[in-house]
């Protein structure tokens, strides 16, 4: 339980742009907390992969889409952001357990 605490700042900042992970990734680089790099690879995955499909749709334009990949994107960083203030390990649908297996230079 003291690993959640202390690792809780950089999971919430992970949370924070694309960024925000990136700062995340550093401030975890000593000491190492376990909470904070399952969520800063959630947050990074999650921005990720938003700034992946963006780029395809930016090609591929159509509107519904676009309103789709912005409702996908909130509601599972929401659901990542709601686990890091709660103090829970809890992946975001889907993807989140690809994102821990993908993700794993982030130590």
């Amino acid at each position: 339980m003291n690993s959640v605490k202390e690792g809780k700042t950089t999971a919430i900042i992970a949370y924070m742009t694309m960024i925000g992970a990136l700062i995340a990734i550093t401030m975890n680089m000593e000491p190492k907390n376990d909470f904070a790099r399952f969520h800063t690879r959630q947050a990074f995955g999650l921005h990720l992969i938003f700034f992946g499909c963006a780029i395809f749709l930016s090609v591929w334009f159509n509107k519904y889409a676009w309103y789709g990949l912005y409702i996908c994107y909130i509601v599972l960083w929401f659901y990542g952001f709601m686990g890091a203030l709660n103090n829970r390990k809890q992946s975001v649908p889907v993807l989140g357990p690809y994102f821990q297996e993908w993700f794993t230079f982030i130590k």
